[in-house]
């Protein structure tokens, strides 16, 4: 039976065009997307929830749940919730998408505060970031078990058997970094992960690390400055291509070679992080999306409840292991 995905079609800065495009790419016998949206969309190909209202990246989160029970996001969260999908895919507002995952799908027993996990394309293979935006601010024991759910996403997802965790910081030496980072640092050495000490920013696409954890506004601003480096050189080396016709006749060289390195870098070849620590599946997408992401978000999507990865969380994090049994996971 196909994977049924929600996907929020008012979600992100080029929808609904993009989404739907990207839905139906991501369509196949495995994966049936189930677009959440207005009735102008019926006639896609795709199966519609109608829905009479949406949500702005400028409304404030919990206050748009709230008083739009009929948004698109929400009725797709709530979807996951209600067990009418297996997962759900937003490019919308990251706030408003967290606050309906609470309200409708909320957190696994044990778990403080989820986080969102997205992959970063290093040189030897990806490195898993979290928390990249969920949580702005964050106590030392949030981080310590980002960092367990980043070692269960590692395994489960990327086949890394016993996965190294660093601490994001300003420098490797342990008594780098603000508070946060010094107390997280000193509960990660004891928390039974397999800790190599603090990573600096400058060393995350150079895989020194299985997972990287941190808070989420220091998350959030690294993986944009990535992106945004990334997408700049890329953009350098191609005027640079262009402006002369040496420049051109050595771009058909390298041609191969630079289509597979943009693949391997582009953002939009993961399409989005899953929010962990949640009792359903919810990816979140970028904000700027195009159909490509939208796509690969949803396929993600589809991989992570192919995976079980919401289950083997419920069943390895030491903090929700003892309060499942009284509390199971719905």
């Amino acid at each position: 039976m196909a994977t049924r995905v929600a996907v929020d079609a008012l979600g992100g800065d080029h929808a609904p065009d993009e989404v739907v495009a990207g839905a139906l790419e991501a369509a196949s016998d495995t994966i049936a997307p189930v677009l959440y949206g207005p009735e102008s969309l019926a006639g896609t190909g795709l199966e519609l929830v109608p829905c009479s209202d949406g949500i702005a990246m400028s409304d404030k989160p919990a206050e748009a749940v709230r008083s739009k029970p009929d948004a698109s996001l929400v009725r797709a969260v709530r979807a996951v919730g209600d067990g009418d999908a297996s997962a759900v895919v937003s490019a919308g507002n990251t706030g408003a998408v967290l606050a309906a995952s609470l309200l409708h799908v909320r957190r696994l027993p044990g778990v403080h505060r989820p986080g969102i996990a997205i992959m970063i394309p290093g040189r030897k293979g990806p490195t898993v970031l979290i928390d990249a935006g969920a949580n702005a601010d964050a106590r030392p024991e949030h981080l310590v078990q980002f960092g367990h759910m980043g070692t269960v996403f590692a395994e489960e997802m990327l086949d890394i058997r016993e996965p190294s965790v660093r601490l994001l910081s300003i420098g490797e030496e342990p008594e780098k970094g603000n508070q946060l980072t010094l107390e997280a640092h000193a509960l990660l050495e004891g928390s039974g992960l397999r800790f190599e000490g603090n990573v600096e920013g400058r060393a995350l696409l150079e895989s020194e690390a299985d997972v990287v954890v941190c808070d989420g506004f220091t998350g959030n601003v690294a993986l944009k400055t990535l992106e945004g480096t990334i997408r700049s050189v890329l953009g350098a080396l191609r005027d640079e291509i262009r402006s002369s016709t040496r420049g051109r006749v050595g771009g058909l060289l390298i041609r191969p070679a630079a289509r597979g390195l943009r693949s391997r870098l582009d953002p939009d070849t993961y399409g989005g992080g899953y929010l962990l620590g949640l009792r359903g599946l919810v990816v979140i997408a970028h904000g700027s999306s195009s159909r490509v992401a939208i796509a690969n978000a949803t396929r993600l999507a589809a991989r992570g409840v192919e995976h079980r990865l919401v289950e083997r969380l419920a069943e390895r994090l030491p903090e929700t292991r003892a309060e499942s049994r009284a509390s199971p996971v719905a």
